[in-house]
């Protein structure tokens, strides 16, 4: 048994009066997969559950003057399925019907996906590729944060405890832009968690050499991270298999430089670089 208040305000004015006078003891719940979990395992101690899955202002999907505007209380299963996101970051649809499975895709929310901020949360690398920014709101008003700079740590989120997630906004997908996608890689073929996961937006001029292309790699780093090193390297070039296994082992690199070679590199160093060749082999 916990000793744990449940509250639900009836809309964010509500929800920000609490978090000013209650924050650092409260936990937030938007669709509760990873809050369930803690509070069953007995690691969440905190006073209230503050419930915020039904409040209208974080329900909505839109496009408008270049940029998609997505609610942080959208399921992952309305994001698979809005055209609307199909058409303006289709990446975000792929990880999202690869996410978990159906029922927890029913009541897991973007939102929750990225303020838990593990490694491995599906939806943060095509957000990044959106060079997506968080809406955030607190008592004194509203900020934003870029998706990239949510988290300083694996599991530990940059809000403060008086904060609130209510939305993203992502640079649509350019009309040019043909060539997007998401893939990740777990220990078996469904309902995994992602051991890596990459997603890419690529655009090739008439010559086929690469003209706008941006790349996120997730789950291998301890937060996920736009490679711009890579975007950078094969900007301008004509994609061929030479290029682009050089490529996949600068990626290898660049994460073992980060992460150090730990146990984990002796499988993830090569299949990184066999995972990106396989994303990439359509450019060729």
């Amino acid at each position: 048994m916990v000793d744990m208040d449940y509250i639900r305000p009836q809309d964010l004015a509500g929800a920000l009066d609490f978090l000013a006078a209650h924050g650092p003891d409260t936990t937030l719940l938007a669709g509760g997969t990873d809050v369930m979990v803690d509070l069953r395992a007995g690691k969440l101690h905190s006073r209230y559950l503050l419930d915020i899955s039904r409040l209208s202002e974080f329900r909505k999907i839109e496009a408008c003057n270049g940029e998609l505007t997505v609610g942080a209380g959208v399921t992952i299963a309305e994001i698979y399925a809005s055209k609307t996101i199909a058409r303006h970051a289709p990446a975000l649809q792929k990880a999202a019907a690869a996410f978990a499975s159906r029922p927890v895709r029913n009541v897991a929310t973007i939102g929750g996906n990225v303020a838990h901020c593990s490694p491995c949360g599906d939806t943060i690398p095509p957000l990044l590729i959106h060079d997506a920014r968080a809406v955030v709101v607190n008592p004194q008003g509203r900020r934003l944060v870029d998706v990239e700079q949510m988290a300083d740590g694996p599991y530990h989120c940059t809000l403060r405890p008086d904060e609130i997630i209510t939305g993203f906004i992502l640079k649509v997908k350019p009309d040019e832009v043909e060539f997007v996608d998401f893939q990740k890689i777990g220990r078996r073929k469904a309902l995994a968690i992602a051991r890596i996961s990459m997603a890419v937006m690529a655009q090739q001029q008439p010559d086929k050499s690469i003209g706008f292309i941006r790349f996120a790699l997730g789950s291998c780093t301890p937060t996920p991270h736009r490679f711009r090193q890579i975007e950078e390297f094969l900007l301008g070039k004509v994609p061929d298999e030479n290029l682009v296994w050089q490529a996949g082992r600068m990626l290898a690199d660049d994460m073992l430089a980060i992460t150090g070679r730990r146990p984990s590199a002796l499988y993830k160093e090569p299949a990184i670089q066999g995972l990106f060749v396989r994303m990439m082999v359509a450019l060729i």
